[in-house]
């Protein structure tokens, strides 16, 4: 018996050592607790109900049920907003991953002069702060006057007008995020920096070309990287916003989102109805459906990784 009564003590003692730590625990994570309930969960929170109801900041909310999820369905900026995110989203991740990539194998030579000097020269941009780099954009795509016309016009081609016609306004953002791709050229230039040598120096001796040995080595061999960086880079068009709305003025009785609307993302069309048109529960219904829209783009990009993943990606190096 007194044995027992042993093991029940120290059972006991060691339960409530555990209760001590986890309340330690939790006491060290509460200022992040405090953030997530104060800053994520309840906006989150609040954001769904008012969605049901009609909302301009003003007055007390009335409910509308899924009057907001049935407007936000027949509107035509909804989907134009979606449209011109959806083009970012497929695009512009390639066309990031062609020049970080291109300009890693670069910084990856060895027998450049002043390799570092270089490296610094292509990462300073992407400190650059993303207002600064928009004020920069305008500049140096002004149809009239800005630098990159006039050096066309030096070789004898007419420059568009890349902020004013519908069809280059997003180009123009997408050379601006290839401009601003210091971070992802740092991670795929230590991708290959970690790509076996023994590997190169085969395919050298088996006669394999520069060509061959990109395609068949060097790609297999990160492309667990280029998966990263390639959703990283979707994510990311996901949320465009600041570019959208720095380079269109909001504000007024009718929409505007660029010319022909071509700057009218998504996002931005749902600050205009929150904080341009205090339509707040329009404004929420529109920010869950897109929840919803990428809930379904994850569950669907994650199913086809796990299944391409064995094919296309390759985790083993050596």
């Amino acid at each position: 018996m007194k044995k027992v009564v042993g093991r029940k003590e120290k059972f006991g003692s060691s339960s409530k050592r555990e209760a001590r730590f986890f309340w330690k625990g939790i006491l060290f994570a509460s200022p992040w607790l405090i953030g997530f309930v104060c800053f994520i969960l309840l906006p989150v929170c609040l954001a769904f109900y008012y969605s049901f109801t009609d909302y301009n900041l003003f007055n007390e909310p009335a409910w509308v049920g899924l009057k907001n999820y049935k407007d936000a369905f027949k509107d035509q900026y909804v989907w134009k907003g979606l449209k011109n995110t959806l083009y970012m989203v497929v695009i512009s991740p390639i066309v990031g991953m062609v020049v970080s990539l291109l300009l890693a194998l670069l910084l990856n030579q060895k027998n450049i002069p002043g390799l570092p000097f270089f490296r610094t020269v292509f990462y300073l941009p992407s400190l650059v702060p993303v207002v600064a780099s928009v004020m920069l954009l305008t500049w140096l795509l002004n149809g009239h006057y800005g630098l990159v016309n006039q050096i066309l016009g030096l070789i004898g081609i007419e420059g568009p007008a890349w902020l004013n016609d519908p069809k280059y306004t997003k180009i123009s953002l997408m050379i601006m995020d290839a401009w601003r791709c210091g971070g992802t050229m740092i991670i795929y230039l230590a991708a290959l920096r970690s790509v076996p040598a023994s590997l190169y120096e085969a395919a050298e001796l088996d006669g394999a070309n520069g060509i061959k040995k990109f395609f068949h080595i060097t790609v297999p061999c990160i492309s667990p990287t280029i998966e990263f960086n390639v959703i990283m880079s979707m994510i990311g068009a996901f949320q465009y916003f600041t570019q959208g709305m720095l380079l269109v003025s909001v504000g007024g009785n009718q929409i505007n989102g660029g010319p022909g609307n071509s700057l009218l993302f998504y996002n931005l069309y749902l600050y205009q109805n929150a904080f341009s048109y205090f339509k707040m529960g329009e404004a929420s219904a529109i920010a869950f459906i897109m929840y919803i829209f990428i809930f379904i783009i994850v569950m669907v990009t994650t199913a086809l990784t796990r299944k391409l993943s064995d094919r296309i990606v390759n985790y083993d190096v050596e």
